[in-house]
């Protein structure tokens, strides 16, 4: 047995205990996110503040996997957000995946797929299970957005994109099985997919040197609940496959516990902060020119994805604002886009940016679960009880909440033919008033069926084991 030096195991602890500190101090002031009004907490009610401690605990299960799960040498792919740690306003449609990368090293991702005809614009085979959707890989350098908690990271320049390949140009085989490979240069001989994780010298630093991807992320997004199948993606690195991390070191642990709690606080500080000075979704910078404010009981003009957006898939228009709804009352959406989009859907959002119970609730449709006449307009009423048609969105008892709009194109239409939308308020007895003739009406045991599927399907989705 070999005996260690009291005097080292002495100061390990002390590094430890102090590391420890630390993250119990930034818990606390992540924790007063809640409640403090200068962190721009939501207006408290006892649904809110019950929400707003969960928020905090889904940010504690993310940053234990981010401090202590993350090596760029023994990836894997993790969720970057899931049922367990839900915020930015996130689509209840998508597994949002991530894993760490080292951009000076070669990688290889690989997955396998059900029946993906449809990504190549084929009809979807009648029944049987499917690939999702949609999905998409994307490479950049920098810190996963909201970390440092200050919204100077939104700035030009601060994260550096390294490519993306989605569902529409991945080469899949014949058997449904595919590769994708990351590093600095291809491959000599390699003609399959590719993405290089080196870039010379910003134009902003040159004397900077060069610069490498440190995560590859994505989304897997789902239409059909009831058939598509989630991806189950490998990722390993090739420089070091086969070998062994290091043991932990008392350093490495107390770096891990320091960086968990400025994680947590950093993310429970910025998307709070965000959606006050960027979407000015307290209505208190009109006098700054803020552009992107969210109107209640209406949208704002539909953006692509961008520091203005918080970031976001780079092939998505978004569009969002604000409902606020009395027990009688309802919203009235309408909206219209040119083209096909691979992806379209709405959702709702607590003002922490949480989505509401989607496994439990009707609180998304997208467009494979929605109904949309000849007319190509899509229609939505969202409201707090069942009117009994088929584009009810449930706010879950939520009087108000974000309203939230995506339209995911594989080459961004220009912007004259981008998605238009507008939303009234309407009395919940005028419901079916407003929809045309052909909107199909759901009885009870439909919409039971249709919640038995959702449940189903997100147990699928984040299973964990």
């Amino acid at each position: 047995m070999t005996t260690e030096d009291p005097k080292q195991v002495k100061a390990a602890g002390d590094e430890l205990r102090a590391a420890f500190d630390h993250l119990i101090g930034t818990l606390q002031e992540a924790r007063d996110t809640i409640d403090d009004p200068q962190y721009f907490p939501p207006a408290p009610t006892r649904r809110v503040l019950a929400e707003g401690y969960r928020y905090l605990a889904g940010f504690i299960h993310h940053g234990i996997e981010r401090s202590f799960h993350e090596d760029p040498d023994f990836p894997a792919f993790r969720n970057a957000l899931s049922i367990f740690n839900k915020s930015t306003i996130e689509n209840s449609d998508a597994i949002y995946f991530y894993s760490p990368i080292d951009g000076a090293k070669n990688y290889r991702v690989s997955g396998q797929v059900e029946d993906f005809r449809h990504w190549s614009g084929a009809p979807r085979i009648a029944d049987g299970p499917t690939a999702p959707q949609y999905l998409i890989f994307e490479v950049s350098a920098g810190p996963m957005a909201g970390d440092t908690g200050d919204l100077r990271e939104l700035t030009p320049g601060y994260r550096t994109g390294f490519g993306t390949i989605d569902s529409s140009s991945l080469e899949v085989d014949k058997d449904g099985h595919f590769e994708l490979m990351l590093g600095p240069e291809k491959p000599v001989g390699y003609e399959g997919n590719f993405i290089c994780t080196k870039k010379g010298p910003s134009s902003r630093d040159p004397e900077g040197g060069d610069r490498f991807a440190t995560y590859i992320s994505g989304r897997q997004l789902f239409y059909d609940w009831e058939n598509e199948e989630p991806i189950e993606l490998q990722i390993e690195c090739l420089d070091t496959a086969g070998e062994h991390p290091p043991a932990l070191t008392p350093e490495r642990a107390a770096e891990n516990l320091r960086r968990m709690g400025d994680i947590i606080r950093g993310q429970m500080r910025f998307w709070l902060e965000f959606y006050d000075v960027v979407l000015n979704c307290n209505g208190t910078h009109e006098h700054d020119g803020r552009p992107y404010f969210m109107p209640v009981n209406a949208y704002n003009t539909p953006n692509s994805a961008s520091s203005d957006t918080g970031g976001g898939m780079s092939t998505n228009i978004y569009a969002g604002g604000i409902y606020d709804l009395a027990e009688d009352e309802a919203f009235y959406i309408e909206a219209t886009f040119t083209g096909t989009p691979v992806y379209a859907s709405m959702h709702l959002g607590n003002m922490w940016g949480e989505s509401p119970d989607y496994a439990n609730h009707q609180s998304s449709l997208n467009d494979h679960q929605m109904y949309m006449g000849e007319d190509g307009v899509q229609r939505w009423v969202v409201a707090h009880r069942d009117p009994g048609v088929q584009n009810w969105i449930d706010t879950t008892g939520l009087p108000r909440g974000y309203l939230s709009h995506r339209w995911a194109y594989s080459q961004l239409p220009d912007k004259a033919n981008w998605p238009t939308i507008t939303g009234r308020v309407i009395r919940f007895d005028e419901i079916a008033d407003v929809f045309p003739a052909d909107q199909p009406h759901v009885t009870p045991a439909e919409r039971r069926e249709a919640i038995r599927i959702r449940q189903r399907h997100v147990q699928k989705r984040f299973r964990v084991f």
